[in-house]
């Protein structure tokens, strides 16, 4: 159970590929490529939208804005507390740091004019927690919220789950807090229930879990309309792959409230939710995964000195791994896909050569559904529009391999051509070692055959 409520926990609702590829590369922290994630007004926006009952909150970019926001709230619920959130998509806002020396990225304010200082510490600065790594996430946005004084704190979360072949809905009585820790130590604090995707989620379902999950007899009805609510009027309404409430709570009058909310989305939806995906802050990722969603490329950077481009997220596992093994390091995790046009690789191309700690490229490709030779053509086109100078090895195998590899002998460029896989690898991992004792000596290099 305790390995389950792990994997299926918002905080850990990471991308396979993105957590393998940190299993291989053993890289340091970076920014993460990740499905749509929106900020938590964003998000908190879709809960109202849904009918969820949420705390009352301001949005602005600007600390100067932050009292008059906080005093509207103070005159709305004649409290003078209320909390200022760092709207920064990282987990762990609360115990992070700014560059402005501010620790924590959610703050406890007794008044409007406390609300402004501590916003003025967040606004413009960089959070760094556990997620972003070294280089942090810039906060442009805070959120004031009225303060509820909830009696009890729960944990809510819909995720997409294999093991059940659908969506799952996981709670606990012990919310607020971090819920991996729960898992770990109290397992039995974790309640799951399977929700049939063809049925949907009935209300005996969402009753049964609030009575698990000890509402009090007093709110289990209106826990099971907000599970309802949350269910199919945001998590299948919008194609979301998980939503994490922690914590909701019930207060001394009776009523659940939704105090926090992540949202994440199914990027295979995004034709169909546009509106959604227009939500999407790019400020908060790094410019070349903005760049390689519009060219529907699959993109991790990553902090070695070879680039990969690749076809199929298996096969780039394995590729990174290879070159681990013999001594070098993967600059990116990129996946062409199956259905790549020369186009694309261009601009995989550019993608991989616009890091300048990339010393050569290695190409695996396998042609299944992706043509080698479309590959090579892409590979030829990368070559004369950008005019690269950084060695490529390429391993070519399957659909029209000999048609590809015509095409690449014809080329003008300097490339290096390998069957075995192992041997591209080594090749590649040489190269990069030869071209970085060069930079370091400020020397020309050329290579000859074989390496």
């Amino acid at each position: 159970m305790a390995s389950a409520a792990l994997r299926l926990s918002g905080r850990l609702c990471r991308n396979f590929v993105l957590e393998n590829t940190v299993r291989v590369s053993a890289v340091s922290q970076s920014q993460q490529k990740r499905q749509l994630s929106l900020h938590e007004y964003l998000s908190w926006d879709l809960l109202k939208g849904a009918g969820v009952r949420v705390p009352r909150y301001k949005v602005t970019e600007s600390a100067g804005e932050v009292r008059r926001l906080a005093e509207d709230i103070v005159n709305e619920t004649g409290n003078q507390d209320v909390v200022v959130k760092a709207q920064v998509l990282a987990g762990g806002r609360g115990k992070g740091s700014f560059s402005s020396g501010l620790k924590g990225g959610v703050k406890l304010c007794f008044s409007p004019e406390e609300a402004e200082s501590m916003a003025s510490k967040m606004i413009g600065h960089k959070l760094f927690t556990k997620q972003t790594g070294e280089q942090g996430r810039i906060c442009n946005t805070v959120m004031i919220v009225e303060r509820l004084y909830p009696r009890r704190e729960f944990y809510f979360a819909i995720a997409m789950e294999r093991a059940f072949a659908g969506p799952i809905m996981i709670g606990s009585s012990q919310g607020g807090m971090n819920i991996e820790e729960v898992a770990r130590e109290n397992p039995t604090a974790i309640v799951k229930e399977p929700i049939d995707i063809t049925t949907g989620l009935t209300r005996e379902q969402a009753v049964s879990l609030a009575a698990d999950m000890q509402f009090d007899s007093s709110c289990i009805d209106q826990a099971a309309d907000t599970f309802l609510n949350l269910y199919n009027n945001v998590f299948l309404k919008y194609d979301a792959t998980m939503l994490e409430i922690n914590p909701m709570a019930e207060d001394n009058n009776g009523n659940v409230y939704c105090m926090d909310c992540k949202l994440n989305f199914d990027d295979n939806a995004a034709y169909r939710q546009s509106d959604v995906y227009s939500l999407r802050d790019w400020t908060q990722e790094d410019y070349r995964e903005q760049m390689a969603a519009k060219y529907d490329l699959n993109y991790i950077g990553l902090d070695g000195s070879i680039g990969c481009l690749v076809n199929g997220a298996g096969l780039a596992m394995a590729t990174m791994d290879i070159i681990k093994l013999h001594g070098g390091e993967p600059a990116n995790f990129l996946d062409v896909g199956g259905g790549a046009t020369s186009k694309q690789v261009t601009e995989a191309f550019r993608l991989i050569t616009s890091d300048p700690k990339v010393h050569s490229i290695l190409v695996n490709i396998f042609g299944g559904i992706m043509r080698c030779d479309v590959i090579a053509q892409g590979i030829v086109q990368a070559g004369e529009t950008l005019d690269l100078k950084i060695p490529i090895v390429v391993r070519l195998q399957g659909t029209r391999v000999e048609d590809a590899k015509a095409i690449l002998a014809a080329s003008t460029l300097r490339m290096f051509a390998s069957d075995d896989l192992d041997q591209a690898a080594k090749m590649a991992v040489k190269l990069a070692g030869i071209v970085s004792l060069a930079k370091e000596a400020s020397v020309g290099v050329t290579f000859e055959l074989p390496i």
